[in-house]
């Protein structure tokens, strides 16, 4: 009986892994987790019983039942998420390099207790102490690794500025997947060679902690990238509040001009009117009218929200885009002012590149943003397009570049990270994105 616990004991450290490569991507699962679990748990689970049973019938090593097992539990992991290819496959061999370090420690643990033991056996598995050790240490791990795996990682996972990093990450984990393999002795006397066994004990525990340290290095490097795009950002907003303030010291400035020559213009209109010539007269105020500078500048209260509004409206205008904006914010918004322009600054300059492909005559961008029981936040723009959009898993491709769109997924993640929420449609050539965000 005891022997028959022993492999399934080695097989079932897929379960903690499991758990921790799904801690970073939590709100990026197509189906809440409390659904997935109830079918997902089972099946590994069985599997982990029936591979493990299958070992120990035919006296083989778990080594191979342990690659199925992990390969069929990566597949299924990747298909219960809507996200990059490159991030969670990522993620899912990061967590694999880690528990592969685990393996090797344990298997050096393991020839220690046999040594002790006097006992060197020609069992393919380890000894049930070294068993329930190596389940210890890979549920002690997805413990405490919990909080980084939700916090740091997470972030670096919504953060899209870091995208390209994915491309060459796994690469990493990859590595330590394979030396951990090579390292596997052929046979296991192998270890009592010498001081083979002492130096097999340095090198794993030396391989655990260089890969936390290449881990931690990451996620630093991560977190300071993240930093230098958001001081980015919030330059460029900075540079559309300049802007707009530049515009309107000019408006009021024209403006000011306008009421000093009033009384000339009245006193003009009311000579041509008493001279009877009607179309000087028509002409005159014509020009006038023509020369009064366009003071609908403002938007709303919110100094932030204002500026990017009136950046992008500059914009459509220049582009004979007709932009149409009903706005109702105060001065103070409950939730980060910088994610709402940046939710802003998005959806615009999208629906912007979208019109500037569309025929002139329907051409329309229509902006409504308020606030809502006072902790929500409502944003919806709407806009015309030509052409095919291209979605897959609810991914929109991006129409500038291969692979998919930034924007939209900046968009879903600023949403979503404060349990916000975030809806895209499509039809009729009309393309509507509503965005709420909690405070």
């Amino acid at each position: 009986m005891i022997d028959l616990l022993r492999p399934i004991l080695e097989l079932c450290i897929v379960i903690p892994g499991l758990l921790l490569a799904y801690f970073p991507v939590k709100s990026y699962l197509k189906r809440p987790l409390a659904k997935i679990s109830i079918w997902l748990l089972p099946l590994i689970l069985s599997l982990c019983i029936c591979l493990g049973l299958f070992c120990w019938y035919f006296h083989s090593s778990t080594l191979p039942a342990l690659a199925l097992i992990a390969l069929i539990t990566i597949i299924l992991y990747l298909k219960t998420l809507r996200i990059s290819l490159w991030k969670s496959g990522t993620i899912a061999l990061s967590v694999c390099a880690v528990f592969a370090c685990i393996n090797s420690l344990s298997r050096a643990l393991n020839a220690v207790i046999l040594l002790h033991a006097q006992s060197i056996q020609a069992d393919p598995w380890f000894d049930l102490r070294t068993c329930f050790f190596y389940n210890a240490i890979c549920w002690f791990a997805t413990a405490i690794t919990y909080y980084p795996a939700t916090h740091a990682v997470r972030t670096m996972v919504e953060d899209d500025n870091f995208a390209q990093t994915w491309y060459v990450f796994w690469i990493l984990p990859l590595m330590f997947i394979t030396l951990n393999l090579f390292m596997i002795p052929r046979y296991q006397n192998t270890l009592y060679t010498g001081r083979v066994l002492q130096g097999y004990i340095v090198l794993n525990i030396t391989l655990l902690i260089l890969l936390f340290w290449f881990y931690a290095v990451f996620l630093m490097m991560a977190t300071s990238l993240n930093r230098n795009a958001r001081l980015q950002q919030e330059n460029q907003l900075l540079s559309m509040q300049q802007q707009r303030y530049e515009k309107l010291k000019t408006a009021i400035e024209e403006a000011r001009l306008a009421r000093h020559d009033m009384r000339h213009h009245l006193n003009q209109i009311s000579a041509l009117s008493e001279a009877g010539d009607m179309e000087k007269l028509k002409a005159y105020l014509a020009q006038t009218v023509s020369r009064i500078p366009d003071l609908d500048m403002r938007f709303c209260e919110n100094h932030m929200a204002d500026s990017v509004l009136g950046y992008y409206c500059t914009l459509a205008k220049r582009e004979d885009i007709p932009f149409c904006a009903q706005i109702d914010l105060p001065q103070t918004l409950p939730m980060d002012e910088i994610d709402m322009c940046l939710v802003l600054s998005n959806l615009l300059e999208n629906a912007l590149e979208a019109s500037l492909r569309t025929a002139p005559a329907k051409r329309q961008i229509q902006v409504t943003t308020y606030l809502h029981a006072e902790r929500l936040l409502l944003i919806e723009v709407k806009n015309t397009f030509d052409g095919e959009i291209k979605e897959k898993n609810g991914m929109f491709r991006s129409s500038k570049r291969k692979g998919n769109g930034i924007g939209i997924q900046s968009v879903r993640n600023i949403a979503e990270k404060n349990g916000g929420a975030s809806t895209f449609t499509y039809q009729n050539n009309l393309f509507s994105a509503k965005i709420m965000l909690r405070g």
